[in-house]
């Protein structure tokens, strides 16, 4: 996934600290490249594409490929069936992977990923850095980044002016949609924060951030908004491309809304993030109260009473434990994270 791409490629920044001269190499999903674009710690991507992931021919030649590059380390971050076989056909020496009881075996290095951070990160920076313990690499305490080129910047800029946005302003992209129906705060519940939105700041121009087949449940949210709200939407102004939407990201005052690829985006542009956690999730996973930046991050365990077996039941039945985050929890938080900017 996006996110897990761009959390990763942190291992890259410490690993060309460490070893300067090594050839550094990043196996991805060919559609998160936008993410990791032109960053400098790393020298060469490799594509895994659906087409290699939908043949077992086309994927046996892909594992035959990687073998003649002839790898001393390998470090499997996916932890997955087709991660475990990659790292085996590239036969290197030092195979470093999280613990699992049935493909340690594979591995030179299977590490136990922690449960609690020990350096006051988020989880998932944590255990991605303890990865590389085995090459003698301590903890650092590394954000991802994005790299832009100033072409990319300019053009969002321009689209921005010709679509009536005004730079004096304040603009805020909304996550009003997350990657599914169990990461996604209610509808009219987010229609209600973007009224308190526009009511502590009546200078706001809004960004919707939604992918065209979106469209619809998107439209849902606006349709909730208050009339003056809508007012302030620019409903049809996004990014065409990923590219695209995080030079026009980077134009943003914050980025608020559902917990998700767009949020870690916007920390890696060192955008602010105000994000709600869907109740199934683990908050320590993806945040820390001392990452870099203005970001906050809501989960209903910070105002009800919550455990594990919430966590569990809230998976299967997301929309009841949704409706226990009323928005009248998370408007105090939002009003203030608005007067820091």
């Amino acid at each position: 996934m996006i996110g897990d791409v761009l959390t990763s490629s942190i291992l890259f920044e410490a690993l060309r600290t460490k070893y300067p001269d090594a050839q550094l190499d990043y196996l991805i999903n060919s559609h998160t490249y936008p993410v990791v674009e032109n960053n400098p710690f790393i020298d060469n991507f490799v594509f895994f594409t659906p087409e290699i992931e939908k043949s077992k021919m086309a994927f046996y030649r892909f594992l035959k490929s990687l073998k003649k590059e002839k790898y001393d380390v390998v470090i499997d971050v996916y932890g997955k069936l087709s991660s475990t076989l990659i790292s085996y056909f590239t036969h290197a020496k030092t195979k470093i992977a999280y613990y699992k009881k049935h493909t340690s075996f594979v591995f030179t290095h299977p590490i136990k990923r922690l449960k609690k951070p020990e350096n006051h990160a988020s989880l998932a920076i944590e255990n991605r850095l303890k990865l590389l313990e085995p090459l003698a690499i301590s903890f650092q305490n590394i954000a991802p980044k994005i790299y832009l080129k100033p072409e990319e910047i300019t053009t969002a800029k321009k689209y921005l002016e010709t679509a009536n946005i005004q730079s004096n302003k304040p603009l805020f992209m909304i996550s009003v949609l997350g990657s599914s129906p169990i990461k996604t705060y209610p509808a009219k519940y987010m229609a209600v924060l973007l009224n308190s939105l526009v009511e502590n700041n009546k200078d706001a121009q809004i960004l919707f951030n939604y992918i065209p087949k979106q469209k619809e449940e998107a439209k849902e949210i606006y349709d909730y908004c208050l009339a003056k709200t809508q007012k302030h939407i620019y409903f049809d102004v996004f990014g065409k491309s990923l590219r695209a939407f995080l030079a026009i990201t980077q134009q943003c005052d914050a980025l608020i809304g559902n917990e998700g690829g767009a949020n870690n985006m916007a920390k890696a542009l060192n955008i602010p993030t105000f994000t709600i956690f869907s109740p199934y999730l683990n908050k320590a996973n993806w945040f820390s109260e001392n990452e870099p930046g203005n970001n906050v991050a809501i989960h209903l365990s910070d105002y009800i009473a919550y455990n594990e077996t919430d966590k569990t039941e809230a998976k299967k039945d997301p929309e009841t434990y949704y409706l226990k985050l009323k928005p009248d929890f998370i408007k105090p938080e939002l009003k203030n994270f608005l007067s820091t900017l």
